[in-house]
């Protein structure tokens, strides 16, 4: 007798709830329909309904959705890495932004989500010298997003940007695992230098709305940088930097800053 493989079917939790999700959302609105469908419930996996969204959203007359799309299927499908990252992020947008009830959320509505996905697969590209692809996806999702992402950039995965407006992250910068960032963040140089000039984020950081952080300098794993501040020079661990220049003000108050998304400044007198 031939021996029978037991059918096993891949078990994915945060795409099984996203398609509960849009199917509860479809019943609520219907109007939504059409819209949730083709976003959400026309796809058999995460990966196929990231590649669909970016292609709407980045597709114009010079480069069309349906290449777009191909672009990014053959990068979640040559690099897992990419959709463990996407579901990373997904996940810490949930978690972290008081805002985001649903896991579906940030996937159909949520520019800065959408938008480090699109960084993720111009990075992919520009690691495998595809780069003039990867800097067309940079521009169309500054264009799209207000969010401009060199890709050459390192940035890990859990990365939440709460409404990602007026974000600029440069070319050698590196960003760590599990770090929070709010709008009109800028990661960037000091001037003309064409070396290593941007600054390294380690993990675990929390970047108020409107900092600036500026120059190879590294800020700390688990610090605190204040909103509207701009920091020139390194940043210990665990600790919260203010002002402008920046200077250390106190502990970073926890653990995790960045989970805990906390932004209130305790009295240091």
């Amino acid at each position: 007798m031939r021996k029978l493989q037991p059918n096993l079917t891949q078990v994915d939790p945060v795409w099984h709830r996203i398609c509960a999700e849009a199917e509860e959302a479809v019943a609520k609105e219907p109007l939504m329909g059409g819209l949730i469908h083709a976003g959400i419930l026309h796809h058999k996996s995460l990966e196929g309904a990231l590649a669909y969204r970016i292609s709407m959203k980045l597709g114009s007359a010079e480069m069309s959705e349906q290449i777009l799309r191909e672009i990014a299927d053959e990068a979640y499908r040559t690099s897992p890495e990419l959709i463990e990252a996407a579901r990373a992020d997904i996940v810490a947008t949930y978690d972290r932004d008081p805002a985001c009830h649903r896991l579906m959320k940030p996937l159909l509505f949520f520019k800065g989500y959408q938008a480090m996905q699109a960084y993720r697969l111009a990075h992919w590209l520009h690691e495998r010298d595809r780069k003039d692809l990867a800097f067309f996806i940079q521009m169309r999702t500054s264009e799209m997003f207000g969010v401009d992402i060199h890709p050459a950039a390192k940035i890990g995965k859990g990365i939440m940007i709460d409404h990602a407006h007026s974000i600029v992250i440069g070319e050698t910068a590196v960003v760590g695992d599990n770090v929070s960032m709010l709008h009109s963040v800028t990661l960037g140089g000091t001037g003309k230098e064409d070396d290593d000039r941007h600054p390294k984020i380690g993990d675990g950081v929390l970047i108020g709305a409107g900092a600036h952080v500026l120059g190879n300098i590294k800020i700390g794993n688990c610090s605190r940088i204040a909103a509207g501040s701009v920091v020139l020079q390194e940043v210990p661990a665990k600790k919260t930097v203010a002002g402008v220049p920046a200077k250390i003000v106190g502990e970073a108050g926890c653990s995790q800053p960045s989970l805990t998304m906390d932004q209130i400044l305790k009295s240091v007198m």
